[in-house]
């Protein structure tokens, strides 16, 4: 894993399904989300779409607002499940993380005790963005975001 940052993110375009889900149906329903995004994809726009990410929010009680997606160029027309929405902007912490996503339960807490570790409040929105992937495949590289308040 890589150091946690604080950086400044850009607001991004996206194709997202847009679910409220217990955490015992996080796999199933990122899995459901990812296979409506590949129906719709290609009605929606002509360009290969951008990074795949997995927008949440802070859980409350024991569901979470998740929207898995796409970056894509622009606004469109709801396709389905599949609407346009957006990956926030503003200050966020970012760390990279290099290794199987099974490693992304124990990242995101330690994420967020750092933040509070240091005093910096968080917005509620976080978000996590898939690949490049490193030399090697068996290493991925997932990206972790925590919008700052």
């Amino acid at each position: 894993m890589s150091a946690y940052e604080v950086v400044k993110v850009e607001r991004q375009h996206t194709a997202a399904v847009q679910v409220m889900v217990a955490f015992a149906d996080l796999p199933a329903a990122e899995r459901w989300a990812r296979e409506k995004l590949a129906e719709a994809l290609p009605g929606i726009q002509a360009e290969p779409p951008g990074s795949s990410f997995t927008l949440c929010r802070i859980p409350r009680g024991n569901r979470m607002h998740m929207e898995p997606g796409v970056v894509v160029m622009g606004p469109f027309d709801p396709v389905g499940d599949v609407v346009a929405s957006e990956l926030p902007a503003g200050r966020a912490v970012r760390q990279v993380l290099v290794g199987p996503l099974e490693k992304l339960p124990e990242a995101w807490p330690a994420l967020f005790s750092w933040c509070m570790s240091r005093g910096l409040r968080l917005e509620g929105a976080f978000w996590q963005v898939y690949g490049p992937t490193v030399t090697e495949p068996a290493e991925p590289q997932t990206t972790l975001y925590a919008l700052l308040a």
